[in-house]
């Protein structure tokens, strides 16, 4: 539109930005900048396994999840087979399967959530051999219990492997997280320092994964796709635990500040364990024309565009600046919807 955002509340990237530790090393690795990256992620890997209590070998790194994404579907999906996701999932897991010639199977969201039930029926088809789930979710940000996607994990035929995509893990509840042990063999643990780590533009995402799933990206990954400036600053995000911690709070009290200003208009938003809350505008109609007008005001936001889905729009936890901007706005055009 040839100006800036006034309110960048989007894309669910962190507000809060990068941790001053990471950014530290981030300046430092910039000396060696005319070398290549390390193709093994060796330091990168060693520290997650350390963190997560599991081998280095059950470790797998990639520009982000995105990038892990294309890589599963191209590792277990041939052209034909299937691909199972609910209906309106993270579009770039859809696009790979789109793009690898792959085919779909879809089930609807049920009450702003994902249908457990209805993935694992669709699983049962001989021709599934990839299952994708977010949890907590995107695009609406409500989350399953452990237990839940436990007893889903349990009803998938052998013919098929999962994709549990955790990017907002760290803002979940700890009941909406499984137990990393023991790792299961058909299951794939996705997680990213693009959201509470503040590190999207570095583009870095890992999956915690059997040994033979770990080796078998590494056939077919770019090795040189995490860049050198990305893998020291990760590898320095992951020791300053404080700093995520304050960023999950920080979250937390923007999400209150949400659902307060939705209630002030009259607007219902769903359970939110990330960091971006979706709001009801009550039908499609209402939801294009606040997306709209909101855009037209200068704050970035997003909606999904399939049913049931439609009717919602959703809104990533700005700093105490930009949610006053955005509440600012919503206010002059929900009095006008």
């Amino acid at each position: 539109m040839g100006h800036p955002f006034e309110a960048r509340v989007g894309a669910n990237e962190s507000a809060f930005g990068v941790s001053p530790v990471a950014a530290i090393a981030m300046r430092k690795a910039v000396d060696q900048l005319a070398w290549y990256s390390d193709p093994e992620n060796f330091d990168l890997r060693s520290a997650l396994a350390t963190h997560h209590g599991v081998r280095p070998e059950e470790i797998a790194i990639s520009a982000g999840i995105d990038d892990l994404l294309g890589l599963a579907v191209r590792a277990f999906v041939e052209p034909g087979q299937i691909a199972v996701a609910s209906l309106g999932a993270y579009p770039t897991f859809i696009y790979h399967v789109n793009g690898f010639g792959c085919g779909l199977s879809s089930a609807p969201y049920r009450d702003g959530r994902n249908d457990l039930e209805a993935l694992a029926d669709l699983a049962q088809h001989p021709d599934v051999r990839l299952v994708y789930l977010s949890n907590p979710d995107n695009p609406t940000g409500t989350w399953h219990k452990a237990s839940e996607i436990r007893q889903l994990i349990q009803a998938l035929p052998k013919h098929c492997v999962f994709i549990l995509d955790e990017a907002y893990t760290e803002f979940a509840p700890d009941d909406a997280t499984p137990d990393i042990h023991p790792i299961h063999p058909r299951t794939m643990r996705m997680r990213t320092f693009s959201k509470a780590h503040g590190m999207a533009g570095a583009r870095v995402g890992y999956a915690i994964c059997p040994a033979a799933i770990a080796s078998g990206f590494d056939k077919i990954r770019l090795h040189f796709g995490v860049n050198r400036i990305a893998q020291v600053g990760a590898a320095a995000s992951l020791t300053h635990t404080a700093f995520v911690s304050d960023v999950v709070k920080q979250v937390e009290t923007g999400r209150d500040a949400y659902v307060s200003l939705a209630a002030d208009l009259g607007l219902l938003t769903l359970p939110s364990a990330t960091n971006f809350v979706t709001f009801d505008a009550g039908s499609a109609e209402r939801a294009d024309a606040i997306l709209e007008r909101l855009i037209e005001n200068r704050v970035f936001v997003r909606k999904p565009r399939v049913e049931p889905l439609d009717r919602y729009f959703r809104v990533t936890v700005g700093r105490k600046d930009e949610r006053g901007v955005f509440a600012e706005r919503l206010r002059e055009i929900v009095k006008g919807t």
